[in-house]
């Protein structure tokens, strides 16, 4: 039976992110856990499981990916010939993606470059990017700062000493790689001596310590989306770390870390304020002012508003990166107590409360409530 598309399996786009697939694969993985699910259940959920992992598996790996976007199944399925029919249209498509099927024991992400030595793909690399949620709400253009290499002046890339040369490893001959036998089986694996580069520097270059280039700084434009959430990251491909012999270089990650703000707290799309009250307002009633990111807006406070009452003003949050309209603002009203008050201050509220109390529980339904709980509670 033939397989089913890896997209479809994991339920998201073929432009899907790298997080959308991750969550996709995890919600998948919860669901259809052998764990979570016996009886009848278990050999579907089994085979729904193992599904799921091989489709996550290959489009979690962004070779294995690009291998499948172009060539389907045929283009990660070792078993399966790739375009032109032959070993030999196999060979020039596993080259072209780099070997994206990993060396069978463990090298993963090396192929064969020029010379026959293991050419590797550059590490990813990390940067943390705190910004305002003002910032993160209307997006900004920023720049920043990440390592960077160069081509060594001294030994021009060569690093070997001015006036020496590298020569060619004697364990390897040049290939990078050594055979081991283990019982009834061969493996290969990266030249220890050379470390894959089939090169040996009887002098390494004072400047590089024979590595051929120097660790600098360079700048970054980087954009930073309208609507993006604390924790999101930004791809900045091949602005990561240099690939080994020739090899590409890696990407930058940039994670997004949104400051705490002094009014709003986010959740989603949606913001939420506390807003301080005066207990005559919260009484009386009124029209007060609340702050938004775009300015200030106006909401009625009803007679005899309560503490912890929330109003809602919509389309007042954010619209995230991925939303198509933006997300509400929510004021949880906080009724103020006076403090410090006068000798004349306090006998107005005590011949207030005298009042109120003759007008029994129409004036504080919820304290006469709370009254009879505890009478019920204590009979």
């Amino acid at each position: 039976m033939s397989k089913r598309d890896f997209y479809e399996v994991l339920g998201v786009a073929k432009n899907a992110s790298d997080e959308e697939i991750k969550k996709a694969y995890r919600k998948l993985a919860m669901k259809h856990h052998p764990d979570r699910n016996q009886g009848d259940a278990a050999k579907p959920a089994e085979e729904k499981f193992k599904e799921a992992k091989e489709a996550y598996e290959m489009l979690s790996d962004p070779q294995k990916r690009a291998a499948y976007d172009q060539y389907g199944h045929a283009g990660v399925d070792p078993n399966m010939r790739g375009p032109g029919g032959g070993a030999e249209g196999f060979g020039g498509f596993a080259e072209a993606f780099g070997d994206i099927f990993g060396d069978m024991f463990g090298q993963q992400g090396g192929r064969r470059g020029a010379g026959g030595r293991q050419v590797y793909r550059g590490s990813d690399l990390s940067y943390a990017m705190e910004i305002t949620l003002e910032e993160a709400a209307r997006g900004k253009d920023a720049q920043i700062r990440i390592p960077s290499w160069d081509s060594c002046d001294t030994c021009h890339g060569s690093g070997a000493k001015p006036g020496t040369s590298a020569k060619t490893c004697g364990t390897c001959q040049g290939s990078g790689t050594v055979q081991m036998r283990q019982g009834f089986f061969s493996v290969q694996q990266t030249c220890p001596h050379c470390r894959g580069t089939g090169k040996i520097i009887p002098e390494p270059c004072t400047a590089c310590h024979g590595q051929g280039k120097i660790k600098k700084q360079k700048t970054l434009e980087v954009k930073i989306p309208a609507g993006i959430d604390d924790g999101m990251r930004i791809r900045s491909t091949g602005n990561g770390e240099p690939g080994t012999n020739g090899g590409p270089p890696g990407d930058l990650y940039i994670e997004i870390r949104i400051k705490k703000h002094d009014i709003f707290e986010r959740d989603g799309d949606d913001l939420h304020c506390q807003v301080p009250v005066s207990f005559i307002t919260a009484a009386l009633g009124g029209e007060i002012e609340v702050p938004t990111l775009a300015g200030k807006a106006a909401i009625d406070i009803p007679e005899g508003t309560q503490a912890g009452k929330q109003f809602r003003l919509r389309g007042k949050g954010i619209k995230g990166v991925r939303s198509s309209y933006p997300g509400d603002l929510y004021c949880h009203i906080a009724v103020e107590t006076p403090v410090k008050l006068t000798e004349h201050q306090r006998k107005l509220l005590r011949e207030l409360e005298e009042s109120l109390k003759k007008g029994g529980s129409r004036h504080s339904p919820s304290g006469e409530s709370w009254t009879d709980r505890l009478k019920n509670f204590f009979s």
